[in-house]
This record gives structure tokens, C-alpha cells and sequence, in this order.
């Protein structure tokens, strides 16, 4: 990972975005929820960095607010969708027959369904709060972690050190508890950082369809975007600067996995 720019780029970004979540209070000068209608549509300043939105909010604090917001819905979602992914993926991987079949025609089928419609799916049926949307965006997650670690068990059933185990009397559970998954992580945990990209992605969506926190004072990317877009001929920088936070969240995200893959895969080192 030290020898791949991305990865550093990567990092640094994702890091820069952690020190705006735990710092918002110092970082924001001014509550994210509060505005002044004399102050609406301001541009860009000195005193308003990022300028005011139609409630007269002020549009950087609303976004270092959301920062934790975004960041919290993720990492919440990507940390679900590992844990029961997870166990689904050991129970079909490990054991196979018919737990592996019902679990992965489970799998299959949900994902034939498309992400995001899924996702909206589950908030409709669960509700609009923020645990609920990390829900829904866990349940996109978990066939895809399910899926990865039931192929990566698999390519390990006969491996030298499984059957050395095997031959000195180990029963599966521990196989698979201290051999197996401890070397199956590398792939989990890639696709964790990759996942985490795509669940900025999908809270965000869900935000702008008005899927998001049922308080629409909450600062939130996607429902700044949502509110603003009427607005892009007269004030482009309402939807810029929400825009350009979930860009980067994203990309640092994605070289950070990227990075990860580069480090933890010997076929891709050179």
C-alpha cells in the first residue's frame, strides 16, 4: 500500500473527511439546523464560506454536518451487511448441500434485484430514520458479502494446511473458525472499503427521492441536493458544493479499496 499513490490519496481523503465528522462542532461556524431568512440565497463569502441556502442555512456547516451524518449511515450499513454477509457466506461455504443451495438461490435472487430499488424498498417498509436507512443499505450488502466469502471458503476447503487440520483430528468449527476465515478476510475487507463508497452513494439517492431523515432540517447530502436542483440556474453553488463532498467521499473510498486489493491479493503485487 505504501508504493500505491491512489492508495495514499485515498486515505488522505477518507482521512480528511473522519476529522470533519469528530470535529464538526469546532469545524462549523454555525448550526446546521438554524437559519435566518434575511440571509436566504447568499453567495459564496467571507462570513458564509460556502454561501446560504433558501432557508438562509448556512450551506458549509450543513455539509461538515453532514459529514458525520453520511460517513455514520456507512460505515453502520457496510459493518451490518459484513456481520450477517458474513455468517451467510460461512454457513453456505463451509457446510454446502442444502444450506448452501438455499442460501445462495437467496442470494441470487436478491441480487437480481436492482440495489437502489431494494434499498428504497426496505425504507418504505421500515421507515425513514437514520438506522433504518443503514438497514436498507446493509440489505443491498449482505448477498454481495455473502457471495465473497462463500467463494473464498470454497477455494480453501483443500488447501495443505485444512487438510493437515483434518488429519490431526480438528472437528469443522474450529477449521473453520481458525484457518479458514482468518485467511478469507482479505477479500472482506476490500469489498468493505469498496462497499462503503456505494453506501455513500445510495444514502445519498435516498436523500434526494426524499427517502432520507424525516426532519428536513437534517443536514444531508442528498436532500441538499434535492432541495437546491430548482435552483442551479440562479445558484449553482447550492448543489456544487454538496455535489463535490459526495464525489470525493467516493473516490477516497474507492483508491482506498483499490489500494487495499493491490496489497492483499499476491497475484496483483509486483
Amino acid at each position: 500500500m505504501r508504493r500505491s499513490p491512489a492508495a495514499l490519496i485515498g486515505g488522505a481523503i477518507i482521512g480528511f473527511f473522519l476529522l470533519v465528522a469528530i470535529f464538526a462542532e469546532q469545524i462549523a461556524p454555525f448550526d446546521p439546523t438554524r437559519g435566518d431568512l434575511r440571509a436566504s440565497y447568499l453567495p459564496p463569502g467571507p462570513v458564509h464560506f460556502f454561501g446560504t441556502n433558501v432557508q438562509g442555512q448556512d450551506v458549509f456547516s450543513r455539509i461538515v454536518f453532514g459529514t458525520r451524518l453520511t460517513l455514520g449511515i456507512a460505515v453502520m450499513s457496510v459493518t451490518i451487511g459484513v456481520v450477517i454477509g458474513s455468517i451467510l457466506g460461512a454457513l453456505a461455504g463451509y457446510f454446502r448441500g442444502v444450506v448452501d443451495g438455499v442460501i445462495m438461490r437467496s442470494v441470487d435472487i436478491m441480487l437480481a434485484i436492482p440495489g437502489l430499488l431494494l434499498a428504497i424498498a426496505v425504507v418504505s417498509w421500515l421507515g425513514r430514520g437514520v438506522v433504518q436507512i443503514a438497514i436498507a443499505i446493509a440489505v443491498v450488502n449482505i448477498p454481495i458479502f455473502a457471495r465473497i466469502l462463500r467463494g473464498s471458503l470454497l477455494a480453501l476447503r483443500d488447501a495443505d494446511y485444512v487438510i493437515a487440520a483434518r488429519s490431526v483430528g480438528v472437528r469443522g468449527p474450529a477449521i473453520l473458525l481458525r484457518h479458514m476465515l482468518p485467511n478469507a478476510l482479505g477479500p472482506l475487507i476490500v469489498q468493505g472499503t469498496l462497499a462503503l463508497a456505494t453506501a455513500v452513494i445510495d444514502a445519498a439517492a435516498l436523500g434526494f427521492l426524499g427517502l432520507g431523515p424525516p426532519d428536513p432540517r437534517t443536514p444531508e447530502w442528498g436532500a441538499m441536493l434535492s432541495d437546491t436542483y430548482r435552483y442551479l440556474t440562479d445558484a449553482v453553488h447550492l448543489a456544487l458544493f454538496p455535489g463535490v463532498a459526495i464525489v470525493l467521499a467516493v473516490l477516497g473510498f474507492n483508491l482506498l479499496g483499490d489500494g487495499l486489493r493491490e496489497s492483499l491479493d499476491p497475484r496483483l503485487r509486483r
